[in-house]
């Protein structure tokens, strides 16, 4: 990220702005999501597995079914990287945009080793 969120330039703000409005047109065009993962389970069978309420759920699918299900995981995948990315930009531009609390000193001593 940027170094000191509190000093952008106006080249800066408006930079991350823009890559925040492509980010959110690029959650639009998302296909199917799903979380979990596909496997291979001989002799020609596919297994998808995820976890629901701390337990690992596991179901049997077709070759077609597990296609369409990689793509939806992959889709996930690609959702949490994108949310993650703009949360970033969202924190960097709020912290940017108006003054903080003043920041406490931070000392200099290293610590001392307690063993």
């Amino acid at each position: 990220m940027q170094k000191d969120p509190r000093h952008l330039t106006p080249r800066e703000t408006q930079r991350l702005t823009r890559r925040y409005q492509e980010l959110a047109e690029r959650l639009s065009r998302v296909g199917s999501i799903s979380q979990g993962s596909v496997m291979h389970a001989p002799p020609g069978a596919w297994r998808w597995t995820r976890k629901v309420k701390a337990k690992t759920i596991s179901v049997a699918l077709s070759a077609g079914q597990a296609e369409l299900m990689k793509q939806a995981i992959a889709n996930h995948r690609d959702l949490d990287e994108v949310i993650d990315e703009m949360r970033e930009i969202t924190q960097e531009l709020i912290l940017s945009a108006a003054p903080g609390g003043p920041r406490r000193p931070r000392s200099q001593a290293p610590k001392s080793c307690l063993s």
